[in-house]
């Protein structure tokens, strides 16, 4: 689909030039509808043509969604970070990312891309094609509005809804359009999926194989009413005041938390008893299997699009070297960089990694447990006074852990791209003297031991403070990288991006049961048939806790985590005068053979963040001229 959209919007941007390269600016054609002789000439050839255009301006958070948005400059790329440093999944290599208003803004563009499908909207009466035809391209278009306005509505809330193109006059307040309430925003959003729902095709194939279909309107449904549903729910968590709280622009009703919940239900169980879509290979032989298919699935996600289990519902395909993403260059380990200058920027928090389940205790979140007193609330460092407790390798302490784990982070001492990654933060003297995160070696025995585990920069990939391509978390990261060794070119990485997965599905099914207290049964089976694709054997109840858990750790870095935080107000609590985590693997020399011990500490060069409540939602800009009523706080 992207070749395909990148052939047509040439053509598209030859057709515009064509009409208008010879005439004056002011004598060009208005820009309040389309050229429908120049474009719609075949009507289905230019809806294809203007089709392509509307889905590259989706809203989809995917590789290239950072902390200023969909914005990338070349020059600045080292300091290019996704949300996932946003939250509480991962630390940067260099520095703590904070959130701020405007973070994550996307005011402008949204308005564009809904100006843009208004458009065809309103010039589809007027093309010559077949009722079906036509009935098909509305359900496309009111996907991609809701898709927009889903967008917009998750950031600021209540919004100016705008249905049809607006005409330009010398009346500028003709153009202003009050903001709706956020519950009436939230109910346009949804009743759009339930128009895009009516005439989409169940599949696509060929050319059209990334366009949406009736599932992807349904999994948007779902996403969208849970979003609804936790803020009505939730709201008291972090309570607003002021003029846009009383008039309604922020905010939903507690009564209408169960409306949202059974609303995303029906339509994720509309995917989930279609048959047309199930967990890529759900029943694993061995954890060891399900860690190598969790990383499958997002190494390729093509590949799960074959056979009965189909996960992918909605993908976003990059498809040329050159103009792809950068997550293999600026996430994979300092030892794999193949001569790029800016690795290891993403490090997974030793917060996220404590969420994940050992298989001997199912059913609750493990922390590692590094002492023989079992404290896991230490961060102090290393104190000569504790019992430690000591492993043979260097990743041992993870061999209960949660497959998944293994098929997102590069784990201490574990392989990839053919090497051996060192990721070790100091060493025990045999006198007992610590030295960790200090470059050092010591003789022992006539062999000599480097605090980072190796004596060159370039063979370690962890802990060494003067560089900041090191792992300052104790893991380096794995999810969506691709194993074959890659030259160091910007934009080199096209794997492709599952925007809507059956898993998500199954979790947003999950947790609005929880929350709402109905389809118990179906909500538990859903879990834990996820948590069995997994490698987990012993079945767990549904509860908020547990579906919450599954959400962080099958979503891992997904941009999942930054909203989950948001739709249910727990930013502020995650992020209260918070330290980033960090768990160093330290080699024990008091004992022969040495062995490894480990630190649960704060992460170096880290600092306190705190959310601030006004942030859940986003400033308005321009209400100087639009008329708005600003959101609370700003």
């Amino acid at each position: 689909m992207l070749q395909l959209m990148r052939k047509i919007l040439l053509l598209c941007t030859v057709l515009i030039l064509s009409a208008g390269c010879k005439k004056n600016f002011l004598d060009r054609r208005p820009t309040d509808k389309l050229d429908s002789k120049a474009l719609f000439a075949d009507p289905l050839v230019g809806t294809r043509v203007y089709m392509a255009n509307l889905y590259g301006q989706l809203p989809i958070e995917d590789f290239r969604f950072y902390d200023r948005g969909w914005s990338y400059v070349e020059w600045m790329a080292p300091s290019v970070v996704t949300t996932a440093f946003l939250t509480d999944e991962s630390i940067h290599s260099q520095w703590d990312v904070k959130l701020a208003d405007g973070g994550t803004s996307w005011w402008e563009p949204g308005y564009k891309l809904i100006r843009d499908v208004n458009l065809l909207i309103d010039l589809l009466p007027e093309l010559s094609m077949t009722e079906d035809n036509r009935k098909m391209i509305m359900s496309e278009c009111s996907f991609i509005r809701a898709f927009a306005y889903f967008g917009l509505a998750k950031r600021y809330g209540g919004l100016p809804i705008i249905k049809t193109a607006q005409k330009y006059s010398n009346n500028v307040d003709e153009l202003k359009v009050p903001r709706s309430t956020e519950k009436d925003t939230w109910d346009f959003v949804l009743s759009e999926c339930d128009k895009a729902v009516e005439s989409l095709p169940d599949v696509r194939s060929g050319d059209d194989k990334r366009r949406a279909t009736k599932w992807a309107a349904y999994a948007l449904k779902s996403r969208a009413a849970l979003y609804a549903a936790s803020i009505a729910k939730h709201w008291n968590k972090a309570p607003l005041s002021g003029e846009a709280v009383d008039k309604g622009l922020v905010g939903i009703p507690a009564a209408e938390a169960n409306r949202y919940y059974d609303e995303c239900i029906k339509a994720a169980a509309a995917i989930m008893n279609s048959g047309k879509y199930g967990l890529y290979k759900p029943t694993p032989a061995s954890r060891e299997e399900a860690a190598n298919n969790y990383t499958t699935l997002f190494q390729d996600p093509n590949a799960a699009e074959s056979g009965t289990a189909v996960e992918p519902i909605f993908i976003k395909g990059y498809a040329k070297v050159g103009e792809g993403h950068n997550y293999d260059l600026w996430y994979q380990p300092n030892q794999t960089s193949n001569g790029w200058a800016n690795p290891g920027r993403m490090n997974p928090s030793l917060e996220f990694v404590d969420q994940y389940e050992n298989y001997s205790t199912p059913g609750e979140a493990h922390p590692i447990v590094t002492t023989t007193d079992g404290d896991v609330n230490n961060y102090n460092g290393y104190d000569a006074s504790r019992t430690y407790l000591r492993f043979d390798g260097p990743n041992d302490i993870f061999k209960d852990k949660d497959a998944r784990l293994w098929g997102t982070a590069v784990l201490p001492g574990t392989t990839w791209k053919g090497k051996t990654i060192i990721i070790q933060g100091g060493y025990i003297q045999p006198d007992g003297v610590a030295k960790i995160e200090t470059d050092a070696n010591i003789v022992v025995n006539g062999t000599t031991y480097y605090t980072f585990g190796a004596a060159n920069w370039t063979d370690y990939s962890g802990f060494n403070p003067s560089n900041l391509q090191m792992t300052r978390s104790g893991f380096s990261y794995k999810k969506f990288m691709q194993p074959a060794l890659m030259p160091p070119v910007e934009r080199n990485a096209i794997t492709d991006w599952m925007e809507f997965r059956y898993a998500e599905v199954m979790l947003n099914f999950a947790e609005a049961a929880a929350e709402s207290g109905a389809s118990q049964a179906e909500g538990t089976k859903a879990l834990n048939d996820l948590r069995r694709r997994a490698g987990h054997t012993v079945d767990i109840p549904l509860t908020i806790g547990s579906v919450l858990r599954e959400r962080t750790v099958e979503l891992a870095f997904e941009n999942h985590r930054y909203w989950d935080l948001m739709r249910r107000r727990d930013f502020h609590t995650v992020f209260n005068n918070t330290s980033r985590r960090a768990l160093v693997p330290v080699l024990d020399l008091r004992v022969t053979p040495a062995k490894y011990i480990f630190i649960r500490k704060t992460a170096s060069k880290t600092v306190q963040i705190t959310f601030l409540p006004k942030w859940y939602y986003v400033s308005i800009p321009g209400i100087s001229a639009n008329g708005l009523v600003q959101n609370p706080q700003y």
